[in-house]
Protein backbone atom coordinates (compact mmCIF):
# COMPACT_ATOMS: atom_id res chain seq x y z
CA UNK A 1 0.00 0.00 0.00
CA UNK A 2 1.41 3.38 -0.98
CA UNK A 3 2.15 6.03 1.61
CA UNK A 4 -0.32 8.42 -0.11
CA UNK A 5 -3.22 5.94 0.11
CA UNK A 6 -2.43 5.21 3.78
CA UNK A 7 -2.48 8.90 4.67
CA UNK A 8 -5.83 9.34 2.89
CA UNK A 9 -7.36 6.39 4.78
CA UNK A 10 -6.15 7.75 8.10
CA UNK A 11 -7.61 11.15 7.30
CA UNK A 12 -10.99 9.66 6.42
CA UNK A 13 -10.97 7.63 9.64
CA UNK A 14 -10.27 10.73 11.70
CA UNK A 15 -13.09 12.65 10.00
CA UNK A 16 -15.51 9.82 10.69
CA UNK A 17 -14.48 9.71 14.33
CA UNK A 18 -15.00 13.45 14.74
CA UNK A 19 -18.48 13.28 13.16
CA UNK A 20 -19.47 10.37 15.37
CA UNK A 21 -18.25 12.11 18.49
CA UNK A 22 -20.01 15.33 17.59
CA UNK A 23 -23.24 13.36 17.09
CA UNK A 24 -22.91 11.77 20.52
CA UNK A 25 -22.50 15.15 22.16
CA UNK A 26 -25.35 16.86 20.28
CA UNK A 27 -28.59 18.13 21.74
CA UNK A 28 -31.04 15.47 22.88
CA UNK A 29 -34.24 15.01 20.89
CA UNK A 30 -37.30 17.02 21.91
CA UNK A 31 -38.60 15.91 25.28
CA UNK A 32 -35.70 13.60 26.07
CA UNK A 33 -33.94 15.94 28.48
CA UNK A 34 -34.64 18.80 30.85
CA UNK A 35 -32.54 21.01 28.55
CA UNK A 36 -34.85 20.36 25.57
CA UNK A 37 -38.33 19.92 27.05
CA UNK A 38 -41.71 19.81 25.34
CA UNK A 39 -43.29 23.19 26.06
CA UNK A 40 -46.98 23.05 26.97
CA UNK A 41 -48.71 26.42 27.12
CA UNK A 42 -51.83 27.01 29.21
CA UNK A 43 -54.09 30.03 29.72
CA UNK A 44 -55.47 31.15 33.11
CA UNK A 45 -59.10 30.01 32.71
CA UNK A 46 -59.21 30.23 36.48
CA UNK A 47 -56.96 31.63 39.18
CA UNK A 48 -53.45 31.65 37.72
CA UNK A 49 -51.66 30.03 40.67
CA UNK A 50 -54.18 27.17 40.74
CA UNK A 51 -53.84 26.56 37.00
CA UNK A 52 -50.03 26.65 37.26
CA UNK A 53 -50.02 24.15 40.13
CA UNK A 54 -52.34 21.73 38.34
CA UNK A 55 -50.44 22.05 35.05
CA UNK A 56 -47.12 21.26 36.74
CA UNK A 57 -48.64 18.26 38.53
CA UNK A 58 -49.94 16.93 35.20
CA UNK A 59 -46.51 17.43 33.62
CA UNK A 60 -44.79 15.60 36.49
CA UNK A 61 -47.19 12.66 36.23
CA UNK A 62 -46.71 12.59 32.46
CA UNK A 63 -42.95 12.52 32.96
CA UNK A 64 -43.33 9.52 35.29
CA UNK A 65 -45.53 7.76 32.74
CA UNK A 66 -43.58 8.49 29.54
CA UNK A 67 -40.07 9.48 30.60
CA UNK A 68 -40.51 12.70 28.62
CA UNK A 69 -39.72 16.15 30.01
CA UNK A 70 -42.19 19.03 29.91
CA UNK A 71 -42.05 22.73 30.63
CA UNK A 72 -45.45 24.22 31.44
CA UNK A 73 -46.09 27.92 30.96
CA UNK A 74 -49.12 30.07 31.73
CA UNK A 75 -49.86 32.73 29.12
CA UNK A 76 -51.74 35.89 30.01
CA UNK A 77 -54.18 35.45 27.12
CA UNK A 78 -55.20 33.05 24.34
CA UNK A 79 -53.48 35.13 21.67
CA UNK A 80 -50.15 34.50 23.38
CA UNK A 81 -50.56 30.72 23.15
CA UNK A 82 -51.57 30.93 19.48
CA UNK A 83 -48.54 33.10 18.74
CA UNK A 84 -46.24 30.70 20.60
CA UNK A 85 -47.56 27.66 18.70
CA UNK A 86 -47.57 29.38 15.29
CA UNK A 87 -44.17 31.07 15.53
CA UNK A 88 -41.18 29.77 13.56
CA UNK A 89 -39.47 28.14 15.33
CA UNK A 90 -42.35 27.32 17.70
CA UNK A 91 -42.15 28.70 21.24
CA UNK A 92 -44.67 26.07 22.42
CA UNK A 93 -45.26 22.53 21.16
CA UNK A 94 -48.57 21.89 22.89
CA UNK A 95 -51.44 24.05 23.99
CA UNK A 96 -54.75 23.89 25.82
CA UNK A 97 -56.89 26.32 23.91
CA UNK A 98 -60.59 27.01 24.23
CA UNK A 99 -62.85 26.44 21.25
CA UNK A 100 -62.60 29.68 19.28
CA UNK A 101 -58.88 30.09 19.99
CA UNK A 102 -58.30 26.54 18.70
CA UNK A 103 -60.28 27.17 15.50
CA UNK A 104 -58.28 30.36 15.01
CA UNK A 105 -54.94 28.56 15.56
CA UNK A 106 -55.98 25.74 13.24
CA UNK A 107 -56.84 28.23 10.49
CA UNK A 108 -53.72 30.29 11.06
CA UNK A 109 -51.02 27.60 11.08
CA UNK A 110 -52.60 24.13 11.18
CA UNK A 111 -52.53 23.48 14.93
CA UNK A 112 -54.25 20.11 15.47
CA UNK A 113 -56.40 18.85 18.32
CA UNK A 114 -55.98 15.33 19.66
CA UNK A 115 -57.84 15.32 22.97
CA UNK A 116 -61.00 17.03 24.18
CA UNK A 117 -61.86 17.54 27.84
CA UNK A 118 -64.88 15.93 29.44
CA UNK A 119 -66.62 17.75 32.26
CA UNK A 120 -69.60 16.32 34.11
CA UNK A 121 -69.79 13.50 31.57
CA UNK A 122 -69.93 15.75 28.48
CA UNK A 123 -67.39 16.94 25.87
CA UNK A 124 -69.45 20.13 25.43
CA UNK A 125 -70.35 22.94 27.78
CA UNK A 126 -72.32 26.19 27.90
CA UNK A 127 -71.60 29.82 28.54
CA UNK A 128 -73.63 32.05 30.81
CA UNK A 129 -74.29 35.75 31.24
CA UNK A 130 -74.29 36.87 34.86
CA UNK A 131 -75.16 39.96 36.87
CA UNK A 132 -75.74 40.99 40.47
CA UNK A 133 -79.19 40.12 41.75
CA UNK A 134 -79.85 43.79 42.50
CA UNK A 135 -78.61 45.20 39.14
CA UNK A 136 -81.97 45.35 37.41
CA UNK A 137 -80.59 43.39 34.45
CA UNK A 138 -82.95 40.60 33.43
CA UNK A 139 -82.19 40.10 29.74
CA UNK A 140 -79.63 40.85 27.06
CA UNK A 141 -81.60 43.94 26.05
CA UNK A 142 -80.87 45.41 29.50
CA UNK A 143 -77.12 45.43 28.80
CA UNK A 144 -77.25 48.66 26.81
CA UNK A 145 -74.99 51.24 28.40
CA UNK A 146 -73.73 48.81 31.05
CA UNK A 147 -70.17 47.79 31.95
CA UNK A 148 -69.48 44.23 30.79
CA UNK A 149 -66.66 41.93 31.95
CA UNK A 150 -65.16 39.20 29.77
CA UNK A 151 -62.29 36.81 30.60
CA UNK A 152 -60.44 37.32 27.32
CA UNK A 153 -61.34 38.67 23.86
CA UNK A 154 -60.81 35.15 22.40
CA UNK A 155 -62.73 33.28 25.12
CA UNK A 156 -65.46 31.23 23.47
CA UNK A 157 -67.93 31.12 26.37
CA UNK A 158 -66.74 34.41 27.83
CA UNK A 159 -67.02 36.54 24.70
CA UNK A 160 -67.34 34.98 21.22
CA UNK A 161 -70.68 33.21 21.76
CA UNK A 162 -72.09 35.87 24.16
CA UNK A 163 -71.44 38.63 21.64
CA UNK A 164 -73.22 36.60 18.94
CA UNK A 165 -76.15 36.24 21.37
CA UNK A 166 -76.10 40.01 21.93
CA UNK A 167 -76.13 40.74 18.20
CA UNK A 168 -79.05 38.34 17.73
CA UNK A 169 -80.97 40.40 20.31
CA UNK A 170 -80.13 43.71 18.66
CA UNK A 171 -77.26 44.72 20.94
CA UNK A 172 -74.06 45.74 19.14
CA UNK A 173 -71.27 45.13 21.69
CA UNK A 174 -68.99 47.75 20.14
CA UNK A 175 -71.58 50.50 20.18
CA UNK A 176 -74.21 49.64 22.79
CA UNK A 177 -72.25 48.41 25.81
CA UNK A 178 -71.01 51.12 28.13
CA UNK A 179 -67.56 49.55 28.53
CA UNK A 180 -65.98 46.13 27.95
CA UNK A 181 -63.44 45.08 30.59
CA UNK A 182 -60.91 42.25 30.16
CA UNK A 183 -60.87 40.62 33.59
CA UNK A 184 -58.22 38.00 32.76
CA UNK A 185 -60.08 34.83 33.80
CA UNK A 186 -63.56 33.43 34.39
CA UNK A 187 -63.02 33.55 38.16
CA UNK A 188 -62.12 37.22 37.88
CA UNK A 189 -65.30 37.98 35.92
CA UNK A 190 -67.42 36.45 38.68
CA UNK A 191 -65.49 38.40 41.32
CA UNK A 192 -65.88 41.67 39.38
CA UNK A 193 -69.64 41.21 39.07
CA UNK A 194 -69.94 40.16 42.71
CA UNK A 195 -68.01 43.24 43.84
CA UNK A 196 -69.99 45.57 41.59
CA UNK A 197 -67.00 46.48 39.43
CA UNK A 198 -68.92 45.31 36.37
CA UNK A 199 -72.67 45.36 35.82
CA UNK A 200 -72.62 42.04 33.98
CA UNK A 201 -70.22 39.50 32.53
CA UNK A 202 -69.84 36.18 30.74
CA UNK A 203 -68.25 32.93 31.92
CA UNK A 204 -68.59 29.20 31.45
CA UNK A 205 -71.33 27.41 33.40
CA UNK A 206 -70.91 27.56 36.35
CA UNK A 207 -67.80 29.57 37.18
CA UNK A 208 -69.56 31.04 40.21
CA UNK A 209 -68.70 27.88 42.12
CA UNK A 210 -65.00 28.76 42.08
CA UNK A 211 -65.70 31.67 44.45
CA UNK A 212 -67.95 29.86 46.93
CA UNK A 213 -65.16 29.21 49.40
CA UNK A 214 -64.22 32.90 49.60
CA UNK A 215 -67.73 34.28 49.07
CA UNK A 216 -70.32 31.78 50.42
CA UNK A 217 -73.25 33.88 49.15
CA UNK A 218 -71.96 34.21 45.57
CA UNK A 219 -74.68 31.96 44.13
CA UNK A 220 -77.37 34.22 45.60
CA UNK A 221 -75.69 37.56 44.89
CA UNK A 222 -74.62 36.74 41.32
CA UNK A 223 -77.43 35.41 39.12
CA UNK A 224 -77.56 33.91 35.62
CA UNK A 225 -79.86 35.63 33.11
CA UNK A 226 -78.84 33.89 29.86
CA UNK A 227 -77.33 30.49 28.92
CA UNK A 228 -75.73 29.88 25.51
CA UNK A 229 -76.03 26.90 23.20
CA UNK A 230 -73.67 23.92 23.51
CA UNK A 231 -69.98 24.66 22.90
CA UNK A 232 -67.22 22.04 22.29
CA UNK A 233 -64.87 21.76 25.26
CA UNK A 234 -61.23 22.79 25.27
CA UNK A 235 -58.53 20.13 25.20
CA UNK A 236 -54.97 19.38 24.12
CA UNK A 237 -53.56 20.54 20.80
CA UNK A 238 -50.20 20.17 19.03
CA UNK A 239 -48.18 22.12 16.50
CA UNK A 240 -48.63 20.73 12.96
CA UNK A 241 -45.10 19.33 12.53
CA UNK A 242 -44.98 17.53 15.87
CA UNK A 243 -43.44 14.07 15.45
CA UNK A 244 -46.32 11.57 15.21
CA UNK A 245 -44.71 8.96 17.45
CA UNK A 246 -43.93 11.58 20.08
CA UNK A 247 -47.45 12.98 19.85
CA UNK A 248 -49.00 9.53 20.26
CA UNK A 249 -46.77 8.82 23.24
CA UNK A 250 -47.98 12.01 24.95
CA UNK A 251 -51.64 11.35 24.12
CA UNK A 252 -51.49 7.78 25.41
CA UNK A 253 -49.72 9.01 28.54
CA UNK A 254 -52.38 11.63 29.22
CA UNK A 255 -55.17 9.10 28.72
CA UNK A 256 -53.44 6.73 31.13
CA UNK A 257 -52.89 9.26 33.92
CA UNK A 258 -56.44 10.60 33.48
CA UNK A 259 -57.65 7.24 34.78
CA UNK A 260 -55.62 7.48 38.00
CA UNK A 261 -56.64 9.26 41.18
CA UNK A 262 -53.56 11.48 41.11
CA UNK A 263 -54.07 12.34 37.46
CA UNK A 264 -57.73 13.18 37.91
CA UNK A 265 -56.88 15.48 40.82
CA UNK A 266 -54.20 17.28 38.80
CA UNK A 267 -56.45 17.69 35.74
CA UNK A 268 -59.25 18.95 37.94
CA UNK A 269 -56.96 21.50 39.59
CA UNK A 270 -55.57 22.78 36.29
CA UNK A 271 -58.69 23.07 34.15
CA UNK A 272 -61.57 21.33 35.93
CA UNK A 273 -61.17 18.40 33.53
CA UNK A 274 -62.85 15.19 34.74
CA UNK A 275 -61.40 13.09 31.92
CA UNK A 276 -60.08 13.26 28.36
CA UNK A 277 -61.26 11.65 25.14
CA UNK A 278 -59.79 11.38 21.66
CA UNK A 279 -61.32 13.83 19.19
CA UNK A 280 -60.00 15.26 15.95
CA UNK A 281 -60.49 18.58 14.21
CA UNK A 282 -63.91 17.56 12.84
CA UNK A 283 -65.30 17.71 16.38
CA UNK A 284 -65.26 21.50 16.05
CA UNK A 285 -67.12 21.64 12.71
CA UNK A 286 -70.55 22.33 14.30
CA UNK A 287 -69.02 25.32 16.07
CA UNK A 288 -67.60 26.55 12.76
CA UNK A 289 -71.12 26.32 11.34
CA UNK A 290 -72.41 28.54 14.17
CA UNK A 291 -69.77 31.12 13.28
CA UNK A 292 -70.70 30.95 9.60
CA UNK A 293 -74.41 31.32 10.41
CA UNK A 294 -73.65 34.51 12.34
CA UNK A 295 -72.57 36.21 9.12
CA UNK A 296 -69.30 37.31 10.72
CA UNK A 297 -65.86 36.09 9.72
CA UNK A 298 -63.33 34.73 12.19
CA UNK A 299 -61.25 37.86 11.58
CA UNK A 300 -64.16 40.13 12.47
CA UNK A 301 -64.88 38.20 15.65
CA UNK A 302 -61.20 38.28 16.58
CA UNK A 303 -61.09 42.04 16.06
CA UNK A 304 -63.94 42.52 18.54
Amino acid sequence: MSKKILVTMLALTLVGTVVALSGCGGEAALGESEENPIIWSFVPSGETERVATGAQDVADLLNDETGLYFDTSIATEYAGVIEAMCSDPPEAHMGSLATFAYVLANERCGVETELVAVRFGSPTYNGQLITRADSGIQSIADLEGRTFCRPDPLSTSGWIIPQLSMRAEGINPEQDLGQVVDAGSHDAVVAAVYNGDCDAGATYVDARGTLEEQEPDVMEQVVVFHVTEDIPNDGVQFIPDMDEDLKNQIVEGLLTISETEEGQEALQTAYSWNELERQGDEFYDPFRQVLQASGMSIEELQAD
